[in-house]
């Protein structure tokens, strides 16, 4: 019997969320979807989230991916940067999340090692690792959409072994995991 399962892998972002989703049968993947959500022209960052949390449904209820990999926010020194990510990852999660998918949440320097074997590898790395792997004839102009992919693939090499990253499988395991971050 064929095990088959749909993998959404997320690159958020408030200038251009990169998603990418493969179909894994037995231990195989292909290529679905490659994308982006480009949302350089939109000046309000609330229109952003919610067009962030609208193509994050699309996707879900077109596909129905059985899980969720997404790139968690990297640590820089812009703290303003990093709330935005935080906050484009958080709609994704919470879209997610609204249809019950499990999500888990990969580190980029987890992704690109799972995907070339080095954790500091660039996005052109990560991108023609991906073309090789998946047989992508072109890959896009941005790379942000492979990032989304990466995110999947990481997922799927890391479904088999025992799970480091983080893992949601609702708003209650959510919270239950998180209760460090809750006001109360």
């Amino acid at each position: 019997m064929k095990q088959e399962r749909i993998i959404l892998g997320i690159d958020p972002g408030t200038t251009i969320m990169g998603f990418g989703l493969i179909k894994v049968v037995d231990k195989k993947m292909k290529l679905l979807q490659l994308n982006e959500l480009i949302l350089k022209k939109y000046k309000d960052p609330y229109t952003k989230l919610k067009l962030i949390f609208e193509r994050t449904i699309d996707l879900i209820e077109t596909y129905h991916p059985d899980e969720i990999a997404i790139e968690a926010p990297f640590f820089g020194k812009n703290v303003q940067s990093m709330l935005k990510l935080g906050r484009a990852q958080g709609v994704a999660m919470a879209a997610g999340l609204s249809r019950e998918i499990p999500i888990t949440e990969y580190l980029p320097k987890k992704i690109k090692m799972a995907i070339t074997g080095n954790g500091n590898a660039s996005k052109e790395q990560v991108a023609k690792m991906l073309q090789s792997t998946l047989q992508i004839k072109e890959l896009p102009k941005n790379l942000d959409s492979t990032d989304g992919l990466a995110a999947a693939v990481c997922h799927f090499y890391n479904s088999n072994r025992s799970q480091s990253s983080k893992s949601y499988t609702g708003w209650n395991a959510f919270v239950k995991q998180n209760e460090d971050r809750i006001k109360k």
